[in-house]
């Protein structure tokens, strides 16, 4: 099945009231962008750098509006100017949009990924890259943690040199529970995961299975009560924060910790909040990245 795409370049003051009536007005779906985007005069939005408090409209807008093919859009278009009482002058450009298999479309997106040394990150439908290597099934899902971010191969890195046959681990944010299971395949036993996000929960403990890892995978609002010889917290650097008596009380004394989702100059301020209970170093950097370790004192 085809579609047609409705593509209209307007003022940000008149985007969302335009989306919303040409969405009465029949479309299946919209979308906003900035109409500048990929050039020079592409402005951030949405929590990306030197974003602009004042407004959360991009000032040259894009819209795209999808139809059912035998829709009459040049009609739709008229309804819903006149519903924002805008000029009939406003136009756009309509684009077929052929119909294919969507599933493998997506799927195509996703190669495996050389995560450190020893470790792959493969999504199901791929056959395994390096089949003497580690390889861990992950499939895109609603949780963080593919293995592509930067902060998820440093904390991998980690495992692979600390991670000794039966240690006990927390994974503290645990998003698609990717560290976890990489843990798991090093030879860790106890496992633990821990993420305020219901969908990652479930995603974690679908991973799980899937690269036959046993775990526990539960809800942040359920404290844990245990202790381990390893703590990861690959989360972002003001929880972090807030989070040193609650990550220190997890990890057994003498145990270990690495942090990350951090960026270089977080390094400081992050350590310095840890510094009581660790005795703490910088594990690795990559990129603008970081990763810190510690030592349970």
């Amino acid at each position: 099945m085809a579609w047609q795409s409705l593509v209209i370049e307007v003022p940000g003051t008149i985007a969302e009231c335009l989306s919303d009536a040409l969405l009465e007005a029949g479309a299946l779906s919209v979308a906003v962008e900035d109409a500048n985007l990929g050039t020079a005069a592409e402005q951030p939005r949405y929590g990306e750098p030197m974003f602009d408090q004042r407004g959360d409209a991009w000032q040259h807008s894009r819209i795209s509006a999808v139809f059912e093919i035998g829709v009459k859009v040049e009609q739709a278009l008229a309804e819903a100017t006149a519903a924002c009482t805008l000029p009939s002058s406003v136009s756009g450009r309509v684009e077929i949009i052929d119909d294919k298999d969507w599933v493998r479309h997506t799927q195509s997106q996703f190669e495996p990924i050389h995560i450190t040394e020893r470790v792959w990150i493969v999504p199901s439908w791929h056959a395994n890259p390096d089949p003497s290597a580690i390889n861990i099934m992950l499939d895109p899902g609603l949780a963080f943690g593919s293995g592509s971010h930067p902060t998820t191969q440093l904390c991998a890195t980690w495992l692979e040199q600390r991670v000794t046959p039966g240690v006990s681990l927390i994974d503290y944010g645990c998003g698609s529970g990717v560290l976890a299971i990489i843990a798991a395949r090093l030879g860790a036993g106890h496992l633990y995961g821990v993420d305020i996000d219901p969908a990652a929960v479930t995603t974690a403990r679908d991973n799980a299975r899937l690269n036959g890892v046993v775990g526990e995978f539960v809800d942040g609002n359920s404290p844990l009560s245990h202790q381990a010889d390893l703590v990861v917290a690959n989360i972002l650097a003001n929880p972090l924060k807030i989070l040193a008596p609650v990550l220190a009380q997890l990890t057994r004394t003498r145990g270990r910790l690495v942090l990350s989702g951090l960026l270089v100059e977080q390094i400081e301020s992050v350590s310095a909040c840890y510094a009581p209970y660790f005795q703490m170093s910088t594990f690795g950097t990559r990129g603008d990245w970081a990763a810190l370790e510690g030592v349970r004192r």
